[in-house]
């Protein structure tokens, strides 16, 4: 079993924002708009087992956390 991982949001230099996974070299996602690569980040940390995903403000500082449940879990709770 894959290491949930976590996606950092950040601007970059362009201006534009960025979802990068821990120790990756490119971005997973980039958008004109911080909101839109926040949705995104989610989106591919459901899909790959789950993790967190941390939003960094234009100054770098981590503004929000959060925890993404896995969206295909092999093992759902029962009732």
């Amino acid at each position: 079993m894959t290491r949930p991982k976590t996606y950092h949001v950040t601007q970059r230099p362009d201006g534009k924002w960025q979802a990068r996974a821990e120790g990756a070299q490119r971005a997973s996602a980039v958008a004109d708009t911080q909101a839109a690569v926040d949705k995104r980040a989610g989106e591919i940390s459901r899909n790959n087992g789950g993790g967190e995903v941390i939003r960094h403000g234009r100054d770098g500082s981590i503004k929000d956390k959060r925890t993404i449940a896995p969206g295909n879990d092999p093992y759902p709770p029962k009732g």
